[in-house]
Formats: structure tokens, C-alpha cells, sequence
């Protein structure tokens, strides 16, 4: 069984930084592209930013030049550097991965249950 498990949510005031961490576990051959998505209260979740297993970065206009994606293809951990912190960046954060179980079956979309990100004002 696969699972995503994130870590080092919490409330910050603005300006302030986090890292969150996202850590696969389970049974599983190969994992793919690795993002962080948000949802804040009433709205659609949406990708703050993904890295490939090559390392290529993408990432939301919102968060450009404020947020790191990496990733430990050792540790199969992904992590968002959050820094100057904006109270529009509350949400609850996901960790999305694709992840190949056996070498017969395609890659599949994984989530992690959401670590919650609050930035006071």
C-alpha cells in the first residue's frame, strides 16, 4: 500500500517562512513527477508547483520567486520552501506523486491527506 505522508505545516505570521516535506512509502517501483496543490476555503485546489524525476521545476505565477520545490529521489521526499509568507498563501497544502507499483501497471496519481498552512497577518 502507498502512501504520502506531509509534514511541517503550521501557523506563521507574513513574511515568515516554512518548508513542508512529503515522504512516499509503500510498495512501489518508480515515481514520477512529484508537485505540491492548495485549497484554500471555497476555492478549487490548485498546483503551486512540481518538479520531474529530472529535476525540472514549474511552478504558480503567485509563488514565483517565494517558494523552492525539491525533491531526494533517495529518501523518494519532496519539499516546498515557502518564504515571505503572504496570509493569501493560507490553504491546506497536498502533496501529489506519480508512482508506478509494478513494472506492468502505469504510473498512478498518489495524494497525501493535506497539511494545513496558516499565515497570519
Amino acid at each position: 500500500q502507498v502512501q504520502l505522508v506531509e509534514s511541517g505545516g503550521g501557523l506563521v505570521q507574513a513574511g515568515g517562512s516554512l518548508r513542508l516535506s512529503c515522504a512516499a512509502s509503500g510498495s512501489f517501483v518508480l515515481i514520477n513527477d512529484m508537485a505540491w496543490y492548495r485549497q484554500a476555503p471555497g476555492k478549487q485546489r490548485e498546483l503551486v508547483a512540481s518538479i520531474s524525476s529530472g529535476g525540472s521545476r514549474n511552478y504558480a505565477d503567485s509563488v514565483k520567486g517565494r517558494f523552492t520545490i525539491s525533491r531526494d529521489n533517495a529518501k523518494n521526499t519532496v519539499y516546498l520552501q515557502m518564504n515571505s509568507l503572504k496570509t493569501e498563501d493560507t490553504a491546506v497544502y497536498y502533496c501529489n506523486a506519480g508512482l508506478k507499483i509494478s513494472s506492468m501497471t502505469p504510473f498512478r496519481d498518489y495524494w497525501g491527506p493535506g497539511t494545513q498552512v496558516t499565515v497570519s497577518s
